[in-house]
């Protein structure tokens, strides 16, 4: 099943998020946090995110959202360190993303369709 890793400049966040996501998607997708720097001040760490990735990767890939700017690349950077890898950061919306992605593993899709669906999310409408 494609893990899911959520990148935030707060710790708190991401592990927020990250608890949310598990409830709605189910407890047979990874869902791993990596918020805050090394010392879980704000901010991001490459260190975190590498982490999260391998407790993500249950062989069938990662998708990585991200917050903001400095948080994707930082994942950037991380991913630059791991090629041919099946890791893929998503241009999406952080929550919605998190949520789409997470329910479309939980089905046993296949990387690329639950990438899709994270990016999709950046369409959906709330009104």
């Amino acid at each position: 099943m494609v893990g899911i890793v959520l990148v935030s400049h707060s710790a708190e966040l991401a592990r927020g998020l990250a608890r949310l996501v598990e409830q709605v998607a189910g407890p047979d997708v990874r869902v791993e946090p990596a918020g805050g720097d090394a010392d879980d001040g704000l901010g991001t760490s490459g260190t975190r995110v590498e982490a999260a990735v391998e407790r993500a990767d249950g062989g069938d890939g990662v998708v990585v959202l991200a917050d903001l700017g400095s948080a994707v690349l930082t994942v950037r950077h991380v991913l630059a360190e791991r090629p041919g890898g099946a890791i893929r950061l998503a241009d999406a919306p952080l929550v919605e993303g998190a949520v789409a992605a997470a329910v479309t593993a939980a089905s046993g899709q296949p990387l690329e369709t639950v990438l899709r669906a994270a990016e999709e999310a950046r369409g959906a409408r709330k009104l």
